[in-house]
């Protein structure tokens, strides 16, 4: 079974993994939201094997609200009421030995389903959150909420395109932040596993957005008040495959 996504594949820092990808995935009405954030207040929350990544000096945390649709298995057709939801991303950027990549300090959705396989299979944040999208008049209104660490978690925003449709440079922040082919995860008992995905390059629009949000503050920093980098794209279709074991914990065995 070949997939859309895999009809480009010359973008690609590194060549598609060889054996059979798992699973599908549709992106729709996504908003890549961006701010630059320094380091060290995000070494804490990344294992150390993982390098923090900089763009010209400085790190970057994402926002990223979208639509699911086409979630599934390769090979198993939708389930309704199962293959399409809601997702609000919080995430940084990392690298391990050469490979850059994706770190998720949360994902939330509406999917118990999705909650639960994302946290046993991927060792993913994933939490059950309730959630609104609507499109109205060719801008998004979304909304988002859930209990974390005894912390009510909102986010809340606007947002819809306002330029006409383009690539990212190779070499622009807007690459850098956008062209990910992986994401990185940590199991409960501390090994790091690699998540290869892929799909075609992004197509991106300039964005305009209003935001009302807390999401980082059960991780102990804030968003500057800098009005963030934003770009819109309306959909993308991605494949991934399982999960694959990059480094092992290291445990301090002391006498």
């Amino acid at each position: 079974m070949s997939h859309p996504a895999l009809e480009k594949q010359s973008h690609r820092p590194w060549p598609v993994p060889q054996n059979a990808w798992k699973g599908r995935q549709t992106w729709r009405d996504l908003l890549f939201a961006h701010w630059p954030v320094p380091s060290e207040k995000l070494r804490r929350l990344v294992p150390e094997p993982l390098t923090i990544q900089e763009h010209d000096g400085a790190s970057w945390v994402g926002i990223v609200p979208f639509r699911m649709s086409d979630a599934m298995v390769r090979n198993l057709p939708n389930l309704p009421g199962l293959s399409a939801f809601p997702e609000l991303n919080l995430r940084l950027y990392v690298d391990y030995k050469g490979k850059p990549g994706v770190w998720f300090l949360s994902l939330d959705c509406t999917n118990p389903l999705a909650v639960w396989g994302a946290r046993r299979f991927f060792h993913l944040p994933y939490f059950k959150a309730k959630m609104n999208v609507k499109n109205r008049s060719g801008h998004i209104h979304y909304s988002s909420r859930r209990k974390m660490f005894s912390m009510q978690v909102d986010f809340e925003s606007v947002y819809g395109p306002v330029s006409n449709p383009f690539h990212a440079k190779p070499g622009t922040l807007e690459h850098f932040l956008t062209e990910r082919y992986c994401l990185y995860s940590q199991s409960p008992d501390g090994d790091i596993y690699r998540v290869e995905i892929h799909h075609k390059p992004w197509t991106l629009q300039k964005a305009e957005a209003s935001f009302s949000t807390n999401l980082t503050e059960p991780f102990g920093f804030q968003l500057p008040e800098t009005q963030p980098l934003l770009h819109f794209s309306p959909i993308q279709k991605v494949i991934n495959w399982l999960p694959e074991k990059v480094k092992e914990r290291e445990f301090d065995i002391r006498n």
